[in-house]
């Protein structure tokens, strides 16, 4: 899934809709989500949560049931921060300019952490229960 989700982020989908293409070509989610994670990118285009995070967390609530897609929300959210210390995508990106090479050459690492943290998720159900 990680190489898939790299590959829609370098043809120019966003973050947020690079993970759920990738969940849908693994057969985890509809493609109507794709269109349902564009307004994600960019921490919603205002800075705030990670587009990347935001999709991984669509694709949560698209595969499991309502009260393991919370348990599994809320674990994907401490494995992304064990990783990255924040889910906030201006912190994130240190204040680079939105579009600009040098911020989609580091978004690139937290599409491929997402990407590798859920489908690691997906397939093996694991979550921690707390």
């Amino acid at each position: 899934m990680k190489d898939s989700a790299l590959e829609y982020f370098k043809n120019w989908y966003s973050c947020s809709e690079s993970i759920v293409k990738a969940a849908v070509d693994k057969g985890y989610c509809s493609e109507d989500l794709v269109k349902v994670a564009t307004p994600f990118s960019g921490g919603m285009s205002s800075g705030c949560l990670c587009g990347a995070v935001a999709g991984a967390q669509i694709v949560i609530g698209a595969v499991f049931d309502r009260e393991d897609a919370r348990l599994m929300a809320k674990d994907f959210i401490k494995r992304f921060t064990a990783n990255n210390k924040v889910t906030c995508c201006r912190v994130l990106s240190h204040g680079l300019d939105r579009g600009s090479a040098e911020r989609r050459e580091l978004c690139k690492n937290y599409v491929a952490n997402c990407a590798e943290i859920l489908e690691d998720m997906i397939k093996n159900k694991i979550y921690v229960q707390s």
